[in-house]
């Protein structure tokens, strides 16, 4: 029974069929890409600034950063927050609430703070700011660490799909993971949704299983392609801010 008696791509077809599937793709690489880059900025530099110790009021800053790792607001704050900030049904809903991670600012501000101080003075000395010393040294320094974060984020960005459901009505900007459960919601009911039916552009029926392994590969498969590039990189990059003997 492992080996399937007869090769069909039915359910392939079925998904790649609809009108908005690609569109979502596409959302959702923009996600992975874009927001992915944004991400990486955002955490490395907010990590090199803090792991400066003439830093003014860095304490408060760190303490500030660990509050939002013991308490979480919640989900109707977040909500709120959107809301009041005008960001509903807008792309910058599924990106800036998940733009940095606390855990990874600790890790590269562990990471930063192992770079020898006299490598930073050298760069100033040949006339570099600080902003020439974060972009020219701190980051290639850091690659490692950048490769196996930015994998940490793609992922996430890639399979959003909660702030997919919160935020965003329009169905020109529902990312991928959010269709694909449509679609399976689809064909779970003995009788499709015309409204679902309308907006996926099909009026086809698939068996619910077919269509859920058919989502996990297509879902998983620009994963797989890119981790070979960054595996010689993820090893490095999990030992950011660890403890060396």
């Amino acid at each position: 029974m492992l080996i399937p008696q007869t090769w069909s791509l039915a359910s392939y077809e079925y998904i790649l069929s609809t009108k908005t599937f690609l569109r979502s793709m596409g959302i959702s690489g923009i996600l992975a890409v874009g927001g992915t880059l944004l991400s990486l900025i955002v955490t490395s530099s907010l990590a090199y600034v803090l792991s400066r110790r003439r830093l003014k009021g860095r304490k408060f800053i760190l303490f500030a950063i660990l509050i939002t790792m013991l308490f979480n607001p919640g989900m109707i704050p977040n909500y709120l927050l959107i809301d009041k900030l005008g960001l509903m049904d807008s792309i910058w809903a599924l990106i800036l609430p998940s733009l940095t991670s606390a855990w990874y600012v600790f890790l590269m501000r562990n990471f930063y703070m192992e770079v020898p101080d006299e490598l930073e003075e050298a760069a100033k000395i040949d006339g570099c700011s600080d902003i020439g010393v974060y972009f020219r040294i701190m980051i290639p320094v850091s690659a490692s660490a950048m490769a196996a974060f930015g994998l940490f984020f793609a992922v996430a960005y890639w399979n959003t799909y909660f702030a997919g459901v919160l935020y965003i009505n329009s169905d020109a900007l529902r990312p991928m993971q959010v269709i694909l459960q449509l679609m399976l919601v689809q064909s779970s009911t003995q009788v499709a949704d015309p409204s679902v039916a309308q907006m996926l552009g099909s009026e086809q029926v698939m068996p619910p299983q077919v269509i859920k392994m058919a989502a996990v590969v297509i879902s998983s498969i620009p994963i797989v392609v890119v981790y070979p590039f960054l595996q010689k990189y993820f090893t490095q990059g999990m030992m950011v801010g660890s403890v060396k003997g």
